[in-house]
């Protein structure tokens, strides 16, 4: 599908052997049955090249002169890199971090585009919202990173290892730790969204009972170990209600001041009157998940700058350091 000086330098452009077959395979198949949507794909793509090929010719993080000198040295290498977490810290992140997170964002918009024009097409759209929901997780691992490096649950030489695993991820595009659990969160996904909440008494026993149902022993595990964890049962409220855990608790107030047993889902905004905090999941966009995973996160920003109560961690962040510390304990 695209020229031989192209294909020479995929590995500089941030598709995978298995992502370029697919993109040629479509595109062959496009070029036989809709010329105008080949050419359209052909040009897309060939700008996406471009931009990981000037993305990737950028030199390592580790050889930035933010990191000279550092690189070494535990406690200012995690410092460091926490920094790059503020957004008000935009100027003084190295270029080829704001570079990497830009071709990721086309790399998304590229795949959507196949999406949408193989709809219909099931043996073939799985492939392509494997590498959607693959960039999808590589930008929330940035938050899981930090969230990591800021915490409290490692030390300071796994925090120097997962900061390394963080430039990994910048200089690569791709989380080598994260693959290890891209499955998880992708049946935790797949798992939530075919479980829309029903709200009821908004105990989210029903939820929690349907996606459960379809996760492996590790959620399970996950459950049993934090049930006792105020903060991941508030993490998880909001995951699988979809509101806020302020609105949360008004919603319960309101239903135990009442007497009232239990709510509908079409209630909620009456309840609320307003519309909910967060975003709906809408599994036609999957950018929705990256909406609503932002939202939470920003909201936990908020509670813990203000020191409010509530979650201070999104679920994913929760679940993934979990799964993390299993693995460091293995």
């Amino acid at each position: 599908m695209f020229s031989t000086s192209v294909e020479n330098n995929l590995c500089l452009t941030g598709l995978t052997e298995d992502e370029n077959r697919l993109v040629n395979e479509i595109g062959a198949w496009l070029k036989e049955t809709n010329p105008a949507d080949y050419q359209l794909v052909e040009e897309r793509f060939s700008h996406l090249h471009t931009l990981g090929i000037a993305v990737f010719s950028y030199p390592s993080i580790r050889d930035t002169s933010f990191l000279k000198g550092i690189i070494d040295i535990e406690d200012c290498l995690v410092e460091s890199l926490s920094a790059f977490s503020s957004s008000t810290r935009l100027l003084h992140i190295p270029t080829k971090v704001v570079a990497m997170r830009s071709f990721l964002v086309a790399k998304f918009h590229a795949f959507s585009l196949l999406s949408h024009l193989l709809n219909g097409r099931e043996n073939i759209q799985s492939q392509i919202r494997s590498t959607i929901f693959s960039v999808i997780s590589t930008l929330m691992a940035e938050a899981v990173y930090f969230s990591c490096l800021e915490g409290t649950d490692f030390s300071h030489h796994t925090k120097a290892s997962l900061a390394d695993d963080l430039i990994a991820l910048w200089d690569s595009g791709v989380d080598q730790r994260g693959v290890r659990h891209f499955s998880a969160l992708s049946s935790l996904w797949i798992a939530r969204d075919a479980a829309s909440p029903t709200f009821g008494t908004m105990d989210g026993n029903t939820e929690l009972l349907r996606i459960t149902m379809d996760l492996d022993d590790d959620w399970r595990d996950f459950l049993v170990d934090e049930s006792s964890n105020d903060e991941t049962r508030w993490a998880l409220e909001e995951f699988l209600f979809g509101l806020s855990w302020e609105e949360i608790q008004k919603i319960r107030s309101r239903l135990s001041r009442y007497g009232i047993n239990a709510i509908g889902y079409d209630e909620v905004r009456s309840y609320l009157d307003s519309n909910p905090s967060y975003s709906m999941v809408n599994h036609t966009d999957p950018r929705a998940i990256y909406d609503f995973f932002i939202e939470r996160k920003d909201a936990c920003t908020l509670r813990k700058r203000v020191s409010a109560p509530g979650p201070k961690h999104t679920l994913e962040e929760i679940y993934l350091k979990y799964r993390i510390i299993m693995e460091l304990q293995d």
